[in-house]
């Protein structure tokens, strides 16, 4: 998907993050002070940085003996965040990937684009091709449209559908290659998950064993400062309330919901679509996956949110150590 225009700006927060164990939750009601206190009876600091990528906010919380072990931490995970922008994300015009959607081919690709795009066309043959990394035509026709007030008629999205298709990219080491004029990738449905995974590796390198990251999807190692695990709070729509707490919350999550972007004020029509239709999924609203990896786990909540409950449940069970909560449209 490319950058949502300023009319097609996010609605609502399609996750919220709580962090902390039921320790730490107690001492937040009490205060800052008890906070740092329980953090302080074990010799241990956290410290949090925010930044701005993938067009949203992203945080690291690190917890470390030493505030000197912190910033060369923080800024080798941002470094990794940049990185992957540099090779996947559509909202920097001269990323690796928006080079190749504009030309149909990319010499010399970049590493970790080819890494994403592997995964994603694995993927992609896996659900049927409910995961598939080529709709990007439909994104364009979508976002166009909506901006003129308009929704695709039947024709325009046919024309569209015929421009996606994952077998018809072709992967080598020497380059990557469109097979049909007018094709375009997303990695959208990943690169979040994918970043999470760099930046834990990043920290692993520093010996940080305790952290809470945000990418947009979400990953987490170790335990809070006072020692209580993380969680992880998801939120319901439009309410600040906890629908749903991940807790004890270790590896990744991802969360594919139809509130994230839209493009009609039901829900109907979002940022989400079934590649054969051209259409986005109706019968569910969210759908969260645990995974060892948050590549796997923001790929496997995509694909299972185009294939609905029963397929998606089978599609997560294929891997090991991953689980999925759906929640059905309302």
């Amino acid at each position: 998907m490319s950058p949502p225009s300023p009319r097609l700006r996010p609605v609502a927060e399609r996750r919220r993050v709580l962090l902390g164990g039921f320790g730490a939750l107690a001492a937040l009601a009490a205060g800052p002070a008890a906070f740092r206190a329980l953090a302080e009876e074990r010799g241990r600091r956290a410290a949090t940085r925010a930044g701005l990528a993938f067009g949203t906010t992203v945080s690291l919380t690190l917890v470390a003996d030493g505030s000197d072990r912190f910033e060369p931490a923080f800024r080798d995970a941002f470094s990794a965040i940049r990185a992957v922008e540099a090779a996947g994300s559509l909202f920097r015009p001269e990323s690796a990937l928006s080079r190749l959607n504009r030309d149909g081919t990319l010499a010399t690709p970049d590493p970790l684009l080819l890494d994403m795009l592997r995964f994603a066309l694995t993927l992609a043959e896996r659900s049927g091709g409910a995961f598939d990394p080529t709709v990007q035509p439909l994104w364009t026709l979508w976002s166009e449209a909506t901006a003129k007030g308009e929704r695709p008629g039947p024709s325009a999205r046919a024309e569209a559908v015929a421009r996606v298709g994952w077998r018809h990219v072709r992967v080598e080491e020497t380059g990557i290659h469109f097979d049909r004029p007018g094709m375009g990738v997303t990695l959208n449905g990943l690169i979040q998950g994918f970043a999470a995974d760099q930046v834990m590796a990043a920290l692993k390198a520093h010996g940080i064993a305790d952290a809470f990251v945000d990418t947009g999807e979400f990953g987490a190692s170790g335990a809070h400062a006072d020692g209580s695990p993380w969680r992880l709070g998801l939120a319901a729509h439009g309410a600040d309330a906890m629908s749903d707490v991940i807790a004890p919350f270790t590896g990744f999550a991802a969360t594919s919901g139809d509130d994230a972007t839209i493009f009609s004020p039901d829900r109907r029509d979002h940022h989400i679509f079934d590649p054969a239709t051209g259409l986005s999924p109706t019968a569910l609203s969210r759908v969260t996956v645990t995974a060892p990896s948050g590549l796997l786990a923001d790929g496997l909540s995509t694909a299972a949110f185009v294939m609905g409950a029963q397929a998606g449940r089978e599609l997560v069970q294929l891997y090991s150590g991953c689980s999925a909560r759906f929640t059905a449209k309302v």
